[in-house]
C-alpha cells in the first residue's frame, strides 16, 4: 500500500511479506506519538504476544519532531529526534512481537489542523487491509489536542469503510487523562495479567523520553497498579494491573462525538449528585 508521506514506513519485525503480515492482524493500535501504543494499547499487545492466531499491529501517526526534550537529548534537532523516536518505536515493535508497525510520519500540526483528509484516507486503507477485530486509539476526553485529533480521524476512517468491514470494537484509551472518572458501567476494563517484565521492557525502550525528563514508564505502570487496587472498594485486588477504556464502537456507525462524550460526563455528574443526595 502507498502511504502519503515520502518518509513513511511499514516495519515488519519478523520480516514477513506485507501481504502476509498485514492481513493476520487481529488487534490494531492507532496512536498519535511514539510510545503512545505501549502506554494505552498494552492490553492489545498482551492479547497477542506469544500467539500464532493473534497479531497486534501498531500505527504511529506523527513524526516525533515536536517531542519535548532535556538532559541528554536537550541539544537534539527536530530531525535527530525524529530518527531517535522512529528507532525506539521499531525496537518496541520487535520486543512486543508486533505483526507490523506503521510509521506514518505526519507533522502534528497537520493532524490537528482541520479534518486531514490524507490521514483519514490512509487510516481507512490501513483498516481495510488489516481488518482487525478490535481497534485501540485515544479517548475523546484526553487533554492532548493531537490525541483527540487522532481519535476523531480514526472514527472518520471507520465510517468510511463499508459497515460490514468495520471492526467489531473501537476502544478509546488512557494517556493524557485517565478514565477512572467514568461510571463503572461505562468503563471497558482491560486487565494485564503476567508479562510484568515485558510491560517494563516496552516502556523502557523510549529512552528519549525517560532520559529526556519524562518518566512515562513509572507513571504508566503506577497508574495500572492504582487502577487495579482502586477499582473495587469492598474486595481484594483481582489483577496486578488494569487499564480503563471508553467504548467508542457506536461512533463508527453514527452520532456526533461531542454528544456521545457528553453522555458519559452527564452520567458521571448524575452519579456524584445522587450519592451526595443519598448521604446528605
Amino acid at each position: 500500500m502507498k502511504l502519503s508521506q515520502a518518509s513513511a514506513e511499514i516495519f515488519v519485525p519478523d520480516r514477513s511479506p506485507l501481504d502476509a503480515a498485514l492481513p493476520r492482524t487481529t488487534h490494531l493500535g492507532i496512536g498519535a506519538h511514539h510510545d503512545d501504543l505501549e502506554i494505552m494499547a498494552a492490553h492489545g499487545i498482551w492479547e497477542c504476544v506469544g500467539r500464532a492466531d493473534r497479531w497486534f499491529t501498531g500505527v504511529t501517526v506523527t513524526d516525533g519532531a515536536g517531542n519535548a526534550r532535556d538532559f541528554a537529548y536537550a541539544a537534539y534537532t527536530d530531525e535527530q529526534m525524529r530518527a531517535v523516536r522512529r528507532a525506539e518505536q521499531k525496537r518496541a515493535a520487535g520486543i512486543g512481537e508486533y505483526g507490523a508497525q506503521f510509521l506514518l510520519d505526519h507533522p502534528s500540526s497537520a493532524v490537528k489542523g482541520g479534518r486531514c483528509p490524507e490521514l483519514v484516507a490512509e487510516l481507512t486503507e490501513i483498516l481495510r487491509v488489516t481488518s482487525p477485530d478490535v481497534v485501540y486509539t485515544h479517548n475523546l476526553a484526553d487533554k492532548h489536542d493531537t490525541h483527540v485529533a487522532v481519535a476523531l480521524r480514526v472514527i472518520a476512517a471507520c465510517r468510511a469503510l463499508e459497515p460490514s468491514a468495520r471492526p467489531a470494537r473501537l476502544i478509546g484509551c488512557e494517556v493524557w487523562r485517565d478514565l477512572d472518572w467514568l461510571c463503572d458501567a461505562d468503563k471497558v476494563p482491560m486487565p494485564l495479567v503476567g508479562h510484568e517484565q515485558l510491560q517494563s521492557a516496552l516502556l523502557g525502550v523510549f529512552d528519549s523520553q525517560i532520559a529526556g525528563g519524562k518518566r512515562y514508564d513509572l507513571a504508566a505502570l503506577g497508574r495500572r497498579r492504582a487502577h487495579a487496587t482502586f477499582s473495587e472498594s469492598h474486595g481484594t485486588d483481582q489483577y496486578s494491573a488494569l487499564i480503563w477504556g471508553m467504548d467508542l464502537s457506536p461512533l463508527m456507525h453514527e452520532g456526533e462525538p461531542e454528544t456521545y462524550l457528553a453522555a458519559f460526563v452527564r452520567r458521571f455528574e448524575e452519579d456524584v449528585r445522587a450519592r451526595l443526595q443519598r448521604l446528605g
